[in-house]
């Protein structure tokens, strides 16, 4: 818990650049698994793609969560934020929808 307390204490720019730091060493090597698959070393390849995105789920999602209210105080990144979240949200409804919404919007009763 010490350590998460310590990494909630650092400073906004502090937290990006500790956010930046794994996931910019995972990306490339996820790049770099392909390569090794597409050089028909597929298993390795194929076991470096898996390693890439389970830490990418485990340790940099984790540490997003835990460095997004320092980074939503940086003004260009609140805003970038508030324009993802804009878009994900107009998608979501447009493609995607939750099936009870589109239920009620199908039922003949929902339209009077």
């Amino acid at each position: 818990m010490s350590l998460r307390r310590s990494i909630e204490g650092l400073g906004p720019y502090t937290s990006l650049f500790l956010l930046a730091l794994p996931a910019a060493t995972v990306e490339p090597l996820k790049l770099v698994a392909v390569a090794v698959a597409g050089d028909g070393h597929w298993i390795t390849g194929t076991a470096m793609i898996v390693a890439c995105y389970a830490f990418s789920l485990l340790v940099v999602e984790r540490l997003f969560v835990i460095v997004k209210p320092k980074l939503l105080t940086i003004p260009w990144f609140a805003k970038l934020w508030k324009a993802f979240v804009s878009v994900r949200t107009r998608m979501i409804g447009a493609f995607g929808g939750s099936r009870a919404e589109q239920t009620v919007r199908d039922t003949p009763s929902a339209s009077k």
